[in-house]
């Protein structure tokens, strides 16, 4: 059973299919890792009430989905039953979305810039690794 040093340097494939560029990948890989656990790291997410004229609706975003629930336990066949079981669930679903407020803590300059160039470094270095190595 030949191993992988048997096997001629041109058979050898690495990212992209490409010989070469494991090391440049896994490198890239993990700078981009660092930077994005360290940039979403950074994001407070907060949400609020959903309103309707002034009234918290969420509660009127449940009746689809209830009335949809009953109607497919009654038959789970029942058109009628998934449409608005999938409609009250897209509107909980956007409703919890368009309401998030995402910020961005205070940091320094300094971090900010280890973010970002980590983040770019890795993208570059992912990028480079599909190349052909010679």
């Amino acid at each position: 059973m030949p191993t992988t040093s048997d096997q001629p340097e041109a058979s050898r494939r690495g990212p992209g299919g490409t010989p070469g560029g494991l090391g440049e990948f896994l490198g890239g890989l993990a700078l981009v890792v660092a930077g994005g656990y360290l940039l979403l790291n950074q994001v407070t997410v907060t949400s609020g009430f959903w309103s309707f004229f002034g009234y918290n609706a969420f509660g009127l975003s449940l009746v689809p989905l209830l009335i949809g629930i009953g109607a497919l336990f009654y038959n789970g066949k029942s058109v009628l039953g998934w449409l608005l079981t999938g409609a009250g669930a897209l509107i909980i679903l956007v409703g919890i979305l368009s309401h998030l407020q995402l910020f961005f803590r205070p940091t320094s300059l300094y971090n900010t810039l280890l973010i970002l160039g980590a983040l770019a470094a890795g993208i570059g270095l992912v990028a480079r690794s599909v190349k052909a190595h010679g």
